[in-house]
Parts: C-alpha cells; structure tokens; sequence
C-alpha cells in the first residue's frame, strides 16, 4: 500500500501550540465591509512538497468561481515556521490592506487570534451550513471562544499506540487494552529485551502525558464565567500525572533515558526499533515506516483506565477562519466552507495525508486505508484540548507542563509539589502575571 506524505501533521500538537507564542498585536479597529466582487484573499500554510495541496485547492476555486465571473481567488502561501509566520499574520492584523479574507492557522493559535481582535465571529455566518452537523462537537469546541465560533476544524492530528508485532508476538503478548496490561506488557518486553524500552515515553511530551491526566478525571484548567483556574493539582490530575511519570523506571522506561525525551525524539526510538510501545501521532507513519520498525508494527488506541475506554487524545491540527477585517465576508465564509466541506477533506487526504474533520469524510478514508481506524476510534470516542485562552501560549513557552514532569521523573519533587508548582505557573499566566 502506498504510504500517504503526512509529515504536514507533524504541525499539530506541540509545535503548533509553541507557535502561538508569537501571536501578533492588537488587530486594527477599521471596518469590514462585504463586497459581493473582485479579488478573496487567501493565506494557507506552505509545505514541502506542496503541488498536491495546490491542485486540491485549484479545483475548490475552479468550482467556487464557476458562477461568479466577477470573482477571483488569490491564494498566498506563508511560512509555518513560528517566526515568519507571526511577522506575516502580525502585518495583517495590524494593516488590514495586506490582510487575507481567509486563512488557515494552527488550531492553538485561535485564542491569541481572537484576543488580539483580529478573527471574526462567525457564528451566524455558519447558521445555514448544511455540513456543520458532520463535525463532533468536541472538534467545534475548540473554534468557540465564550460562545462565538472563530473557525472551522479543517483536519485534526491526533495519537495513539504504536506496538511491535514481532515482539509482541514471540512473548505472547496482546495489544493493551486497560493501562494495568499496558504496564504488565512494557515490562515483559524490557526484561524480554534490555535494549529495547517497554514503551518509550518523555519527560518533555506534553502530548503524550495529557492522555494519562485525562482518563484519570483530571485537566490541565478548568473554566469558570470566561476565566481559566489551573486544575492540574486536582487529585484526578495527581493521578494521571502519576500513571504518566510511573512508567520512568528501569524496568519500563529508565529516567535517565527518557526524562529529556521530546515527542520528536519518542518517534525516533520507535522508529529506530529501540521500543516495543510509543504513544505517536498518526503523521509518524511514514517516519516508522522509514525506520526498522517498517512493517513491524500495529496501532491501537490508547486504553483508559478500564478494559474498553480510550484515553483521550489531544486534538491538534489546523482551522480555517475569516479575517475581521475582510472585505468580502459572504464570499469568504462561502469558500472557507467549501474547502472545508467533506468532498475537499476527501481531497486533502489524497493529496497530503490530512485526516478530516468531518464525519462524512472520516468514514470514507478510513475505508480507503484501515491503518487510521485507530486513530479515528479515538476521534471518536472524544477528544480534549488545551484552555481556550491567550495564556496558554505562555504556559507552552514556559514548558510549565515538562517542567512538572522531569521535577518527578528525576526525584526532584513528588508528584503533589511538582504539580502544585505548574499549577501556580498556570495562574500567573492566567492572571496576565
């Protein structure tokens, strides 16, 4: 089977939260109007590799325009690198001139987009979408800030658990299905093979711990009347942090080894065959299929605390939106909802590899490659986020979350200090502190 390009996705998660450090200023208060003619700006990421995702997007415009004689679709593509990318989206949300009527962002970036002013509400505007139904609400969630929609999900990255099936087939071993048998089988498989981690973790993947503090209850923040209180220290929170930080031993995962274990540097040991387990997003398939692990291993999501349940997957991945400042309103949000309508994410996929939002369209690529069931078990199952809120930018830069975990994987706190300080870290960025 063909392997689909999907290092695209490798944007979502981390590297897209840590890019929304850098969201631009204050947006500029003039006006927008709706100008039924004449040029739709549009910005989307560039990508190595981006003739596919041009031609997908040639044939939404050719379709858009086909009845409109006096439209035209500009689309630029910018940067995805954190830098450039906040200097162009700084430029549009200050010149309204040079700004895009639609773009595509980061799914983490919105917040900082929308606190900044520079994003519209377009909750009304989505009102008649026939499509809007086939998106989980989970998914539409992270678009809302205080009950306004900003954005459409466009498509999603999420996680679940690689394991080798060599292995796990010389030791008898099944696939995981509650976290006692994930526990009971990354132990086997170190003591089977002392080279090998029973199941590669990170003391700095936020990403891939978030999934533990979930399923035990707990969350990074709570929300209350539009502000944000940590929540990290919440005894259901203690429990994930310490399911998660359990697995740095010598018998799994030794700390010395894996507390400066990034995301990126977990694909790599799986990759590399240097463990029977990861916690990868679906984009590293074709990074393991690289390595000597190809055709050596399977996915299953990640279980929960009880036989069935799936731990909860962080939603990354990118949104589109329409600018505050367009001045095309009606004919963005008409072409921002046909790119991100079921037939153009059927086409996203073919093209880049990205996995869809919307129900319809799920359904269809994983009947074209059962490889991402899993994947979409776990989208289904329900999905959590990071706190809608600006602050979270700072929380990431500060690697606040890390931070808690290497001060408990390394002995330096216990798991109720560790957290008890990323909790006060969390309120000052919330307080503006």
């Amino acid at each position: 089977m063909k392997i689909r390009r999907l290092t695209v996705l490798a944007l979502s998660g981390a590297v897209l939260a840590a890019a929304s450090a850098c969201a631009p200023g204050t947006a500029s208060k003039s006006e927008s109007k709706d100008t039924q003619t004449g040029t739709v700006k549009v910005w989307l990421y560039d990508e190595a590799n981006r003739a596919p995702k041009e031609k997908v997007v040639a044939d939404a415009i050719a379709e858009f325009t086909a009845n409109k004689p006096k439209v035209k679709v500009e689309v630029s593509y910018i940067p995805t690198d954190a830098g450039p990318r906040a200097e162009k989206m700084k430029g549009a949300f200050n010149d309204p001139n040079s700004a895009p009527d639609v773009v595509e962002f980061g799914n983490t970036d919105l917040f900082g987009y929308v606190a900044a002013g520079g994003l519209a509400d377009i909750t009304k505007d989505l009102e008649g979408w026939t499509e809007a139904g086939g998106i989980p609400k989970d998914l539409k969630d992270t678009t809302m800030v205080k009950g306004a929609q900003y954005g459409v999900p466009w498509w999603i990255g999420l996680r679940s658990l690689y394991y080798r099936t060599d292995v796990f087939t010389e030791l008898g071993l099944k696939a995981p299905t509650t976290y006692d048998e994930l526990v009971a089988a990354a132990k086997q498989v170190r003591a089977a093979k002392p080279d090998m981690f029973g199941i590669a973790v990170g003391g700095k993947y936020t990403f891939g711990a978030l999934p533990f503090v979930w399923s035990a209850g707990g969350d990074l923040a709570t929300e209350q009347n539009g502000a944000y209180q940590a929540a990290i220290d919440s005894p259901q929170s203690q429990a994930g942090v310490k399911a998660y930080t359990d697995l740095f031993t010598k018998e799994i995962c030794p700390a010395e080894q894996c507390a400066d274990l990034t995301g990126g540097k977990t694909v790599e040991a799986f990759a590399a065959g240097k463990a029977g387990m990861a916690i990868l997003p679906n984009s590293s398939r074709s990074a393991v299929e690289a390595g000597a692990a190809k055709g050596k291993y399977a996915v299953v999501p990640l279980p929960g605390k009880t036989a069935g349940s799936i731990a909860p997957a962080f939603s990354g991945g990118n949104d589109l939106g329409v600018m505050k400042s367009s001045q095309h309103r009606t004919l963005a949000v008409e072409f921002m909802t046909l790119l991100a309508s079921s037939k153009y994410q059927v086409a996203m996929f073919d093209a880049m590899g990205n996995l869809p939002t919307h129900a319809a369209a799920r359904e269809q690529v994983v009947a074209k490659d059962p490889f991402l069931k899993p994947f979409m078990d776990t989208l289904n199952a329900g999905t959590k986020f990071v706190p809608k809120d600006a602050a979270w930018a700072k929380i990431d830069a500060q690697t606040v979350v890390p931070t808690m975990l290497q001060k408990v994987i390394t002995g330096k706190a216990d798991v109720a200090g560790a957290t008890k300080d990323a909790a006060s870290a969390m309120n000052d960025a919330f307080g503006g502190k």
